[in-house]
């Protein structure tokens, strides 16, 4: 499918632009219009997941202690957590951190106001905040640690009968896995839209090249009793097609690039409290992937086309 001379399917392709300027510029609009969509969702997914790695970041287990707790059963288990698969760190917070962290978390006046109505208790109790290495894995940790014998003894409200495990083993429940839900479906749909998106694409092109040969059936058939080989028949065609789809891809990129010039500072001082980046292996990625979508889409679609309906 290589054409067999460069410099003559360049200058045929050229000369089909000029003829058929409306066609072909419906065909690139077309494929622009599809690499557009596939690398805005593309660059979308990269972002979601960025906001989304920050809140999985975020995402850790408390496990509360009793105030009764002895030392070394803490410790014991603290080195029992750390041991498991999956666990990247577990981390002793006392009663005052808890305190501390609960003022800091609130407004001054608020905070004043709660610390102050304690009159020097401090109901809150100490803890071990558990992060994963793969947050994932969260509601699975947590129902071990909530079936642990040795969590049994050292747990705040050990010495009340009417309480379960699960009060004080907190880590986001039902949020975290609406989370990981909602993310999961955002991942899948754009990646079936982005293969549907590719497949009119190539629809597109594979009709432009078919409309392109019809309108030269007679040049085709001349050249054909003058000797010319299928290769050198071939040529323009493909050469039409990958240019085509490379202008696409070029002014997909161009719009997308100047797209976040203008939109990534907007979000990013507007939302401050979600991580919206966006990486430059995952942007760089994103521009190589539509420029070889593109030129992939030009080469089979107008392959296709040919293998259908050129009879060479």
């Amino acid at each position: 499918m290589v054409p067999s001379n460069f410099g003559y399917s360049l200058r045929e392709a050229g000369h089909h632009f000029r003829r058929n300027w409306p066609t072909v510029l419906g065909a690139i609009v077309t494929i622009f219009l599809s690499l557009f969509i596939i690398g805005v969702f593309a660059l979308g997914s990269a972002m979601i997941s960025s906001v989304v790695g920050g809140v999985e970041d975020s995402v850790t287990i408390q496990a509360y202690l009793s105030d009764d707790a002895a030392d070394a059963d803490v410790q014991a288990f603290k080195d029992k957590v750390e041991s498991w698969d999956g666990v990247d760190t577990v981390t002793y917070k006392s009663k005052e951190e808890a305190l501390e962290e609960y003022r800091s978390s609130m407004s001054n006046r608020n905070a004043s106001d709660a610390v102050a109505a304690l009159d020097g208790e401090n109901p809150l109790p100490a803890s071990l905040v558990v992060t994963l290495s793969d947050p994932q894995e969260v509601e699975e940790t947590a129902g071990r640690i909530m079936e642990d014998p040795d969590f049994l003894q050292i747990r705040d409200t050990y010495d009340d009968p009417t309480s379960s495990a699960s009060d004080d083993v907190i880590y986001g429940q039902g949020t975290v896995e609406r989370l990981f839900e909602v993310t999961n479906y955002i991942r899948v749909g754009a990646a079936a839209l982005v293969i549907m998106l590719t497949f009119v694409a190539l629809v597109f092109i594979n009709n432009t090249i078919r409309l392109a040969i019809t309108a030269r059936r007679r040049e085709i058939a001349i050249m054909r009793l003058v000797g010319a080989s299928n290769g050198f028949i071939r040529g323009p065609f493909v050469m039409e097609g990958m240019l085509e789809a490379l202008i696409a891809a070029l002014l997909a990129i161009a719009c997308l690039a100047a797209g976040l010039h203008f939109l990534m500072p907007a979000l990013q001082s507007n939302l401050p409290f979600l991580a919206f980046n966006i990486s430059r292996t995952a942007l760089y990625g994103t521009f190589g992937l539509l420029l070889l979508v593109g030129i992939l889409i030009g080469f089979f679609g107008s392959a296709i086309a040919m293998r259908r309906y050129l009879k060479v």
